[in-house]
């Protein structure tokens, strides 16, 4: 599904990763572990095209990842560390229209109460507490089709219910034949999904 093939990336004098390699196959996990400051969101973000890579290649079905093709977007959900949202849709308008624009089934409800955000469902993002708003993202990518899962500490401001559902829902995705690649510096999250770790 995913190939890296010796991808580097730097900031003028100051590298950032270089010579890294990995695959990620449906159905397996990839974690990317390192300490704060080691480059894991910048790596996600030059798997998806939002960093320009200075050496090295991403391919998504052995063809080189082209962030502008509509087949690399309707196969790519991510969440990174920059969501973003559209400050006058409430919640349950933001996951309608992203399911809308990929032609998804009308499972919000669904995905709405499994994230817990039934009581916010009509308020607007910048009403909702941070704990609401990750959940909001992480929604965003379970009401869309996906073949390639790329998420940034997905665990963050969960509680330990939270982290014991996403345990479970990145399970899920696994055995649904979607490939994950995840940061995290939850152990458990690690030990319980990924195949592999990677560290930049």
């Amino acid at each position: 599904m995913l190939e890296v093939r010796g991808i580097g990336k730097a900031y003028g004098e100051f590298p950032v990763f270089s010579g890294l390699s990995f695959a990620v196959g449906a159905g397996e996990a990839v974690a990317v572990v390192g300490s704060n400051g080691s480059g894991k969101s910048t790596l996600l973000k030059c798997l998806v095209g939002a960093e320009v890579l200075d050496a090295g290649s991403v391919l998504v079905d052995g063809v080189a990842r082209d962030e502008t093709s509509a087949a690399f977007r309707a196969s790519v959900a991510a969440l990174l560390d920059d969501a973003d949202y559209f400050p006058d849709l409430s919640v349950v308008e933001h996951l309608r229209l992203a399911a809308w624009l990929h032609g998804a089934a009308d499972e919000v409800a669904d995905v709405v109460d499994e994230l817990g955000l039934t009581a916010v469902a009509d308020q607007l993002p910048p009403t909702l507490s941070s704990g609401q708003r990750h959940r909001l993202g992480l929604a965003a990518c379970f009401v869309r089709p996906r073949r390639l899962l790329v998420l940034d500490e997905p665990e963050q401001r969960l509680d330990a219910q939270g982290r014991m559902w996403l345990r479970e829902r990145l399970k899920a995705e696994k055995a649904a034949g979607v490939a994950v690649v995840f940061a995290s510096h939850d152990e458990e999250l690690v030990l319980a999904v990924a195949d592999r770790t990677v560290t930049p």
